[in-house]
């Protein structure tokens, strides 16, 4: 499938996305949130890809927000769609995909673009990533889960502290705050995010997508995370994958795992 604003490669079990469009800072417009549903659509049910990296275009930016100029003149009910639209399409999308998604984070990361980051499961930056979310600055608040995962991630204070102050932090208080798993330097990035997918890719895709519901749903109102895990722990015993790591370990070989 032809894409406009994405770069797609697949690099053995892993699919790593380029958001393309470096003279916009690969900022997120709803052409770009569109071919990004439906590139991690695809991923999603393609038994060949088991780990998806997703990246900016350039060393400026990985996504350094969303393209201002298409909403500047929305009313109430425009500005309610374009964030439940974009909360549907793509970060609540990647954050409940069943295949682990890394954002490796090169340059700015604002706004929309570290909205991104955090829907991904797991965030590694470059040393010269910039992060932050400087809506209030434009009079508006962060429409595509901002609010909500950045408490998660760092703590309400900090949360606050961030969202108020619209400021830019630093790779290094990223990381220190729980923001990030890692920080390389730049010329590291790519190499760092398509190791851990490998290490990923050797193990139980079944398993893991068990994993990641059980933790998503801790997060979730009104829903027990313990009992998500105690039934998705039962769900692991009737697959191929539990059958053939059970096996594989008593006959001290290494499992190849199928996914299902």
């Amino acid at each position: 499938m032809a894409y406009n604003n994405l770069l797609l490669e697949e690099r053995e079990t892993t699919l790593v996305i380029t958001i393309n469009r470096p003279d916009q800072l690969n900022a997120l417009n709803r052409q770009t949130i569109e071919e990004m549903n439906k590139a991690l659509a695809l991923a999603d049910v393609n038994p060949e890809i088991r780990v998806i990296i997703i990246t900016g275009a350039g060393e400026k930016a990985f996504v350094a927000g969303a393209d201002i100029k298409e909403f500047a003149a929305f009313s109430v009910e425009e500005g309610r769609l374009l964030s439940r639209s974009g909360h549907k399409l793509l970060f609540d999308f990647v954050e409940n995909m069943s295949k682990p998604v890394i954002a490796a984070v090169n340059g700015f990361a604002l706004g929309g673009g570290l909205e991104l980051a955090m829907s991904c499961h797991i965030r590694i930056a470059s040393e010269n990533a910039k992060m932050g979310l400087p809506e209030v600055s434009l009079g508006v608040i962060p429409g595509y889960g901002g609010t909500q995962r950045l408490a998660q991630l760092v703590g309400k204070g900090k949360a606050l502290e961030m969202i108020s102050s619209a400021a830019m932090i630093s790779s290094s208080d990223a990381l220190q705050w729980g923001l990030v798993n890692q920080v390389v330097p730049l010329s590291e990035l790519p190499i760092t995010a398509e190791e851990l997918a490998k290490k990923i890719a050797r193990n139980s895709p079944a398993a893991i997508s068990s994993a990641f519901r059980a933790v998503l749903s801790g997060y979730k109102k009104g829903v027990n995370g313990f009992e998500t895990e105690i039934n998705e722990f039962g769900i692991c015993f009737g697959t191929g994958d539990f059958k053939e790591g059970t096996s594989a370990f008593v006959e001290k070989r290494k499992p190849v795992f199928s996914g299902k």
